[in-house]
């Protein structure tokens, strides 16, 4: 048995709603960050297999995206400061009121959202004891495979300009992300460019940070997922020197979908075994 629950959150004038997946008896308790333009509810699969193993599920909702009150435009832009200083903190605080007696904590996620788990909790290291990633990893180009890392800098370069030029990214035209700030896209691509994480406005050295975290680290590669190669979550990782890290490799079999970026999220009882099976 679980309980679903919809929580609401808010960060300054930012509002959306946190869906929880809660078991009868959770053995810890996850905070997950989507990917990239991708709505909280995609993960419930997810948050409903995890719960079957004893883990009550909170999926974060980014801005501009499904519950969300904000939309990204000309008016109204954000970047990673405001998610990791405002929206995630905010999260975080609300699972720990719904379920003050699971102390046990981890932090994850998909794509983005695994990338920004890791700068939370290099910023917070109290927050969570691990860290859970599922086809997530640097942008940094240099750490994709030929012939894919020529053409990145050129996306890094180009996606920040359009976004500047129309007041948001329509990524669902692109065919990636959903409707983007042009903040949030302006981060992304400096990483991608140099290697390094920052967030415009923050006055903090994520890359500092990062060098001291020292958290259990679950990774989750797909063998077939070009937008997250073993090389750019290595890459990822690496920050973390002082981090213990479990990397797996689902095959087709392994993972029971297609073992790419997205496949799994539909069928995702092989990804929630690899993660729950500390």
């Amino acid at each position: 048995m679980m309980r679903a629950l919809q929580l609401p959150v808010h960060a300054g004038a930012h509002e959306w709603e946190l869906i929880a997946r809660i078991p009868d008896a959770p053995r810890l308790r996850l905070l997950w960050l989507p990917a990239l333009g991708v709505s909280a509810r995609n993960y419930v699969p997810l948050a409903e297999a995890l719960a079957e193993r004893g883990v009550a599920v909170f999926l974060h909702e980014w801005r501009g995206a499904g519950s969300s009150n904000l939309r990204a435009g000309r008016g109204c832009d954000w970047g990673y400061r405001e998610l990791l200083a405002e929206d995630i903190p905010a999260s975080l605080q609300a699972m720990r009121d719904a379920l003050p007696d699971t102390t046990d904590t981890r932090l994850g996620g998909h794509s983005l959202g695994g990338q920004l788990a890791a700068c939370s909790l290099a910023l917070h290291p109290a927050s969570a004891t691990g860290l859970w990633l599922v086809g997530s990893g640097a942008p940094y180009w240099r750490a994709f495979p030929t012939p894919l890392r020529w053409g990145l800098p050129l996306v890094y370069r180009f996606l920040p300009w359009l976004t500047r030029r129309l007041g948001a990214l329509p990524g669902r035209r692109l065919g990636f992300g959903g409707n983007e700030a042009r903040g949030v896209i302006h981060d992304w691509a400096r990483s991608g460019l140099s290697g390094r994480y920052a967030a415009r406005g923050l006055d903090v050295d994520l890359e500092a940070a990062l060098a001291r975290a020292a958290p259990r680290v679950r990774a989750v590669v797909l063998a077939e997922d070009w937008m997250a190669p073993r090389g750019s979550l290595l890459f990822l990782v690496g920050k973390m020197p002082q981090a213990r890290p479990t990397i797996m490799e689902l095959d087709r079999d392994a993972a029971g979908a297609e073992p790419d970026h997205f496949s799994w999220m539909q069928a995702p009882a092989g990804v929630a075994d690899a993660l729950a099976g500390d």
